[in-house]
């Protein structure tokens, strides 16, 4: 009887373990500190001489801001979002993605999937260990300068994130 009881008892806590384990918590990027990141990147880009779009996402992906410069291709605003994208949906920075997919490597198959842009300008951004957004670029002349924004744009908020 006493095994009976013990085996119940230790069934019931187990039960309430998993339903507390049922939901979670997570961090996510805010508006403002997605527009505040925004402007950073896009006056770094201005003042390099370059046209740029600058989209900010949450930890999914889903756009928060998106800037663009007055004379930043018609292409450049999708582009920056999807670079974002990337990075959130493969947890690396698009410079990292582009040359893991290079034609004739493993992962090359990935370049093909919708949204993906396996070109240097989208970072995540972390906070407190955890991915709560990410930055796209697009625009400059060349994956890496994309990236030198993207940087930009993180380094405005760093002191306002969780480390």
């Amino acid at each position: 009887m006493k095994r009976a009881l013990a085996a119940l008892v230790l069934s019931l806590f187990a039960v309430s373990a998993a339903a507390q384990q049922a939901t979670y918590a997570q961090r996510n990027l805010t508006p403002e500190a997605a527009l505040k990141a925004a402007r950073a990147a896009l006056a770094v880009c201005a003042r390099n001489g370059w046209q740029v779009a600058v989209a900010v996402t949450d930890r999914a992906g889903v756009p928060l801001v998106m800037l663009r410069d007055r004379h930043a291709g018609p292409h450049t605003p999708e582009t920056a979002i999807n670079k974002a994208y990337s990075a959130i949906t493969f947890k690396i920075d698009t410079l990292a993605l582009a040359e893991m997919t290079k034609p004739n490597e493993a992962a090359s198959g990935i370049r093909a999937l919708p949204r993906v842009v396996a070109v240097g300008g989208g970072r995540n951004i972390e906070s407190a260990g955890s991915i709560v957004g990410a930055i796209g670029i697009s625009g400059a002349p060349g994956g890496p300068n994309d990236d030198v924004c993207a940087k930009a744009g993180i380094a405005e908020i760093a002191d306002d994130l969780e480390f």
